[in-house]
């Protein structure tokens, strides 16, 4: 199924209609973006757009509450051309996500997203209703955010041979460091599937210029993955929906203190792979992991290799070099922009602004 129908499969008719005269084929859509009473927007290439009652599209930075610049749409003409969103198209479209099955979906719907097939990441806010710290319903949904999954198979290729020990059979621990929207998950994810496949030394030059192993086949090893939010593997009724290589084992919604220690104790894995770690309860698992002596990649939120350095629950793992790879991926350009690449000490491996994927 192409990516365009397995979108717009799930908005009622009116709605998959209009999107569906969208042009293009949703290669570069990175959101849709529904709120009730309000314009139909989507986010392509990093660019907002509004869509249209024709389903043509004008750039949302032409949208403006007052003022007279020239060119500029004032906020009164959004009412009168484009395509506002009702609160009945609104509960229609969750119980199209939800496969006319709300039931079945309350879980994930307790945690702000579904995952449909294809692994698009389907984020929802509205009233919740909450029982002590844990909510236990999600109602009234009025704000509905589709992230359409962009697997890029191969993105990894040109950090891969840093991350390797000399001779090869060791993954090193590895942070990948990214602000928002710079492709941080992506790159994980492809990291997670070439250390399951196995692959070729020496395809980016790193391991011949840094003492890694060069010219030769590197083995495969099991991955665990606890994928906290369904944003890595993207698994639908249980299933991966993206490539995580033939010996990976996921925890899918799992917390990840919980999952990484619960998949070194019954999975055997040689690498553990989480997105997105932070709290003090993420830090002491890691710490497990490390004492038993299985290999971990991860990602964090952050613009420096400074500001890391000032989180309380990663200072700690800095300071005892618990990652011998730290990587830093850059605002500039887009997505892909790898910064630099250093070992656990902070001595520079590579450092420039190289593109991965485009």
């Amino acid at each position: 199924m192409e990516r365009k129908e397995e979108i717009l499969k799930i908005f009622p008719r009116e709605l998959r209609s209009l999107l569906g005269q969208v042009a293009g084929d949703f290669k570069n859509v990175q959101e849709i973006r529904l709120r009730a009473g309000q314009p139909l927007m989507m986010i392509i290439g990093d660019k907002e757009f509004l869509v249209k009652k024709n389903g043509g599209l004008e750039a949302g930075d032409q949208i403006h509450a007052g003022g007279e610049e020239k060119g500029a749409l004032r906020q009164e003409a959004v009412w009168e051309a484009f395509y506002l969103v009702t609160p009945k198209q609104m509960k229609e479209t969750v119980e199209y996500m939800g496969n006319f099955s709300l039931y079945a979906a309350e879980e994930e719907l307790r945690q702000g997203f579904l995952t449909i097939q294809g692994g698009h990441r389907v984020g929802v806010a509205g009233r919740t209703l909450a029982q002590g710290q844990d909510i236990r319903l999600m109602k009234f949904i009025s704000f509905i955010n589709v992230r359409v999954a962009h697997e890029m198979v191969g993105c990894a290729d040109g950090i891969m041979d840093y991350l390797y020990s000399e001779s090869g059979e060791a993954f090193l621990n590895t942070l990948i460091i990214s602000p928002p929207r710079c492709g941080k998950t992506t790159l994980l994810r492809d990291v997670i599937r070439q250390v399951s496949s196995g692959r070729y030394a020496g395809l980016s030059g790193g391991g011949a210029k840094h003492g890694g192993p060069s010219g030769r086949w590197i083995p495969g090893m099991s991955v665990g993955v606890v994928d906290e939010r369904s944003e890595l593997g993207a698994c639908y009724q249980g299933i991966p929906q993206n490539d995580l290589g033939p010996r990976t084992d996921v925890l899918d919604c799992c917390p990840k203190s919980q999952g990484m220690m619960m998949l070194v104790r019954t999975m055997a894995p040689g690498m553990i792979a989480v997105d997105e770690i932070g709290s003090r309860a993420d830090v002491e698992a890691i710490e497990y992991v490390k004492n038993c002596g299985c290999s971990l990649a991860a990602t964090v939120h952050g613009s420096s290799l400074e500001d890391i350095r000032q989180k309380p629950a990663l200072k700690e793992l800095l300071a005892q070099t618990t990652f011998e790879r730290l990587i830093l991926l850059s605002r500039k350009g887009g997505a892909g922009k790898v910064a630099g690449i250093w070992d656990g000490s902070g001595a520079a491996l590579w450092k420039g602004d190289e593109r991965l994927w485009r």
